[in-house]
């Protein structure tokens, strides 16, 4: 039972490395040739890059840039969760075993 064990642990770092590379880009507003944001997030859930077309930036308006980056990133969370989730799926079962 030990050796079932170690091999489902040496699985899901796996799974943890493959999602690391794993990378959703999202965009918000503009529109999908020249959006005015940006974001990249991997699939561990953490923001690599953040772009701002500057074209779209209004200084008499950050709000609509400040909800551009929240829907981006909101979006983006979404997705890479759902990614991380499905990756994950199969080796979720064994972890029962573990005492986790």
């Amino acid at each position: 039972m030990a050796f079932d064990q170690m091999k489902m642990l040496n699985e899901l770092r796996k799974a943890q490395k493959e999602l690391k590379k794993q990378k959703v880009v999202v965009v918000a507003g503009g529109d999908d040739d020249d959006p005015a944001v940006e974001i990249t997030i991997n699939g561990e859930l953490k923001v690599e890059k953040v772009t701002i077309n500057p074209a779209h930036v209004d200084l008499d308006d950050i709000e609509e840039l400040e909800s551009n980056i929240e829907v981006a990133i909101r979006d983006g969370m979404t997705k890479a969760q759902e990614i991380a989730a499905e990756k994950m799926k199969p080796l979720m079962g064994g972890l029962g075993n573990l005492g986790l």
